[in-house]
């Protein structure tokens, strides 16, 4: 189940780029949790959001402080029922217009082929330590 879990992974960082809601959910199972490190970064007070509704106030949340967002997952590494994907995201302030690189990086656990939890850090060394994986 590992490989599907990577390509539901990449579905669903796609969607994120593109914004497309329902392909993410379609990845997503529907009691998900999502950490949300870029939003947390931006200031906002809820870093956690449960379930595919939560999901739908993130995206919301996300495209209000947003105009772009783009993400790239160069490395990923296949953990089983986890996988911890790092790159990098490029985003651009919808107010401000001001534009922004960061260094990103995902642990996602799976379970029938679903994320039940997404966890996202501004930093590769926090990620590969949320995995249980050396620094």
């Amino acid at each position: 189940m590992s490989q599907e879990n990577v390509e539901a992974f990449k579905r669903g960082a796609e969607a994120v780029t593109r914004q497309d809601l329902e392909t993410l959910l379609d990845e997503l199972d529907p009691e998900v949790e999502w950490h949300s490190a870029i939003l947390m970064a931006l200031g906002g007070n809820l870093t956690v959001y449960r379930g595919h509704e939560g999901i739908r106030n993130w995206l919301r949340d996300l495209s209000e402080a947003l105009v772009e967002i783009d993400t790239d997952y160069p490395e990923i590494r296949d953990l089983g029922d986890r996988i911890v994907a790092l790159g990098r995201v490029r985003v651009r302030g919808r107010e401000s217009g001001a534009e922004d690189e960061s260094p990103i990086g995902a642990v996602t656990d799976f379970r029938n082929g679903k994320a039940i939890r997404v966890r996202t850090y501004l930093d590769h060394k926090e990620a590969l330590v949320a995995a249980g994986l050396p620094e």
